[in-house]
């Protein structure tokens, strides 16, 4: 009912964008040149005062329907069930809230919980019913104001303007606190963490098993918390990616941009950025079934002694999904540089490449280095490929034909299966999270850095 409900207020609200559109040719005598504002913000205002009363409304009945009904329904049990543990009351809740939805229950419900749901769907009819009253009627109000106050002299753009200014100030401030409470919900549990292991052995110790033991004589009770290991085999894998990622990436934006033909353009710049749609798990079953056994069987022709899961597989894997970040946006950056500059090279009598290297790439600069930023997050923040190619392994080394693991392969290991939230096992995916975090943090203020120092140069 609330589905049809809301498509039922984008309908009335489209109607009302006509009324009041046609209500202004109306007050104008068809001459809009005595309107203050085009006739479509008229018709704007019409459909906010008609949309925007009605919307707010049925959005907090909606949020706060199903709270209100289960407490009105609770103090209508029994008393005996009302003073019940807090634990057993929510299975009863529980249960209600399956009866209402139509789904099973673990066992036979009692009259009580039957009576309590048929009068949960009672209560929640009748506030359906007031909902589509009170929507109706503010609907009709709101067209009916508009109406009314739709005139020559109404400055309907500066009230449109308004209420988008509005909307966009509380997008960008709900924006801001998600992620402050974001960063604070990670930053409390990272607290936590540290009052169980100490920082510096977070940070600098060079071994990682996160086990908890249950007893006491059991080998390492309090785990090894380390991330050396984590952050080595990060920057490897990573790495690894990179070198194939950048120089691939820019030399094909470079092609596609200075070189290609048209045709040739409009075919191969698709084809490439079909890459960035493939699903990484995809390519950690390409990694884990083809490239890592490729890389074992070349190294065995060569001597060397290569795991059966390692960084090199991951890595090359990596890269070869992350070339389109790379290529793409270096060539969207690169078209971008005007023409004047490239005619101005070619006068003083530069080549191609000469102008390539000596303009082109100075003048794109910031927005390769964005692009590289980009795709250097992308891949420190891959976990599929990782897990399925280079393993589970913290070693520390820097042997790409060994296996390593990554700090979000950790991240998700530590928190897959049923966890407890007050052990440090647990609490120590907050921290790595926090203090991948801060390395991303890092890297964005070096990356500005450079883009502000070349937009200074070149602008």
């Amino acid at each position: 009912m609330q589905f049809f409900l809301l498509l039922a207020l984008v309908i009335l609200s489209a109607c009302a964008y006509f009324i009041g559109r046609n209500r202004a040719f109306v007050v104008a005598s068809g001459k809009i040149r005595n309107l203050h504002s085009l006739p479509s913000f008229y018709g704007c205002y019409t459909a906010l005062w008609c949309g925007l009363p009605a919307l707010i409304v049925f959005l907090i009945w909606v949020t706060l329907q199903p709270g209100i009904l289960i407490n009105l329904v609770l103090s209508g049990l029994p008393k005996e069930l009302q003073d019940l543990p807090q634990d057993r009351l929510n299975l009863v809740v529980n249960d209600l809230k399956n009866l209402v939805s139509g789904h099973f229950i673990s066992n036979t419900p009692d009259g009580i919980v039957l009576e309590a749901a048929n009068r949960y769907q009672d209560m929640r009819a009748i506030g359906n019913a007031a909902l589509l009253v009170t929507v109706l009627t503010l609907v009709s109000g709101g067209i009916a104001y508009a109406w009314c106050k739709i005139s020559p002299k109404l400055r309907a753009r500066n009230c449109v303007e308004s209420v988008i200014n509005i909307f966009l100030i509380t997008s960008s401030t709900i924006a801001v606190f998600i992620t402050i409470g974001i960063v604070l919900s990670v930053l409390f549990e990272s607290i936590r963490f540290f009052h169980q292991v100490p920082i510096t052995k977070f940070l600098f110790g060079l071994q990682w098993s996160p086990q908890i033991a249950f007893n006491s004589d059991q080998v390492s009770p309090s785990g090894a918390f380390g991330t050396a290991p984590l952050f080595a085999g990060t920057l490897l894998i990573s790495s690894i990616a990179m070198l194939v990622a950048v120089p691939i990436g820019l030399m094909s934006a470079l092609y596609l941009s200075e070189y290609a033909s048209p045709k040739f353009r409009a075919i191969a710049k698709p084809a490439l950025e079909i890459l960035a749609g493939i699903p990484t798990v995809v390519y950690g079953f390409f990694a884990a079934l083809n490239a890592a056994p490729l890389i074992r069987e070349i190294g065995t022709l060569l001597g060397l002694q290569v795991a059966s899961e390692s960084a090199l597989a991951a890595g090359l894997v990596m890269g070869i999904m992350i070339i389109p970040f790379v290529s793409s946006l270096s060539d969207d950056v690169i078209n971008a540089v005007p023409q004047s500059m490239r005619d101005g090279s070619y006068a003083l009598g530069a080549t191609k490449s000469e102008t390539i290297k000596r303009v082109l790439l100075p003048a794109a600069l910031p927005g390769i280095v964005g692009s590289i930023l980009l795709a250097v997050s992308r891949a420190i923040g891959e976990t599929m490929i990782v897990l399925m190619a280079a393993g589970l392994s913290a070693n520390l080394t820097a042997n790409p034909l060994e296996a390593v693991t990554t700090v979000t392969v950790q991240i998700v290991t530590l928190l897959t299966g049923d966890q407890e939230f007050d052990n440090s096992k647990t609490l120590a995916a907050f921290a790595l999270g926090l203090l991948l975090f801060i390395v991303t943090l890092i890297l964005n203020i070096i990356a500005l850095h450079v883009v502000h120092k070349y937009r200074e140069q070149y602008e």
